[in-house]
């Protein structure tokens, strides 16, 4: 006889089972849980495939429920790994981290750094990546890049944690979609083999939502669930959409000659206009090889909006397109500057240059020191 899901709860990790939404908690396809006997153990796909095939998956958490694991953190003596995108380093860091530290040391770890040009030196990154964790209110005790999909730097990581953790448990924080459990599966992978670092099973813990992963001296490693972040792009969008504007390969700048009046578009998604610049500019995405990128006159962007966006400018979708409202910022720039709309990208721009910059509505859009 099957079950149903209604307040059956994994028998790992704690978490109500549902069928709907994969990126959640406690999800479970509706197949394997119509196939499960009445009295049997259920597992969500996420603890699941930890205790079969020690593989770490993504899954999601509003506001609310993260507020809860946070609140945690800040009575415990740990060390906390936070993982961020370098394709939108703001729009996936962590606000008021600092707060719920308290005295516990951080490190931060930019992930996704094969998404960068080649030229592009480790060094310089991390030293940005420092500054603007700064800025953002953050001072951490050690800042690292790695890429999880790679392998680069992950010896690193692993290294600089066992170092600094001091017998302490560590949380590894992250939004969704940064790349955090990836990265936790090349860093326990090699310890599975010799058993140097943890036990030769791990199992997911009993607090709703983590998953605890036992070190060699009585501590744990916990995997945290991805916190949603309302200000990305990503949240507006949804399947091929989403696979649009997330870069699957290393980022090819594309320099763009504008003069003062004309306008880029980003797919339907973002609209630079140019409205001053002492000499002819040039602009600089770093966006997905799959994101259409329009130049125009600005008196013809209006038009291009009515004709264009959703259709050869996508995403939106024409469906989508109707429910998005596009927002104006203005920006004068005294230095080379980039400037990120969270989760589509980012354009570097000159000193000296003014520009108005539109995005939907909610979509965090940032200025700040540019990043190569």
């Amino acid at each position: 006889m099957s079950q149903s899901s209604q307040k059956i709860k994994c028998i790992g990790c704690g978490a109500v089972i549902q069928t709907e939404k994969k990126e959640l908690e406690g999800f479970i396809p509706a197949s394997a849980l119509e196939k499960a006997d009445q009295d049997a153990d259920i597992y969500c796909q996420r603890c699941f495939r930890l205790r079969h095939y020690n593989d770490l998956m993504d899954i999601d958490l509003d506001e609310e429920s993260y507020k809860k694991i946070l609140d945690e953190i800040s009575s415990k003596q740990a060390l906390i790994v936070l993982v961020v995108d370098l394709f939108d380093f703001e729009g996936s860091f962590i606000q008021g981290i600092q707060r719920y530290a308290h005295d516990n040391p951080i490190i931060i770890v930019g992930n996704k750094f094969d998404l960068l040009p080649q030229s592009v030196k480790e060094s310089r990154i991390r030293q940005w990546v420092m500054k603007r964790s700064h800025a953002l209110g953050v001072r951490p005790q050690e800042v690292l890049v790695t890429s999880a999909t790679q392998k680069q730097y992950i010896d690193d990581l692993a290294q600089k944690i066992d170092r600094l953790r001091k017998g302490r448990d560590v949380y590894i924080l992250g939004a969704s979609n940064v790349g955090k459990s990836t990265l936790i599966n090349q860093m326990i992978a090699p310890a599975i083999d010799d058993n140097s670092l943890i036990t030769t099973s791990y199992f997911p813990g009993t607090t709703l939502g983590k998953i605890e992963i036992p070190l060699d001296d009585g501590a744990f490693l916990i995997d945290t669930p991805g916190i949603i972040q309302r200000d990305q792009v990503s949240y507006f969008l949804k399947g091929k959409e989403l696979k649009q504007v997330t870069p699957k390969r290393r980022l090819n700048p594309k320099a763009y000659q504008i003069n003062g009046r004309q306008t880029l578009f980003l797919g339907g998604l973002g609209r630079f206009d140019l409205i001053s610049s002492p000499e002819k500019s040039s602009l600089v995405v770093y966006a997905s090889e799959d994101l259409y990128i329009h130049r125009t006159k600005t008196e013809k962007a209006e038009q291009i909006i009515e004709n264009m966006v959703g259709k050869e400018l996508t995403p939106p979708s024409i469906e989508n397109k109707l429910n998005l409202k596009y927002k104006q910022r203005d920006f004068k720039l005294k230095e080379k500057s980039d400037i990120l709309i969270s989760g589509l990208g980012w354009v570097t721009a000159p000193e000296n240059v003014s520009l108005s910059v539109y995005a939907p509505e909610g979509v965090n859009v940032v200025l700040r020191p540019a990043m190569i």
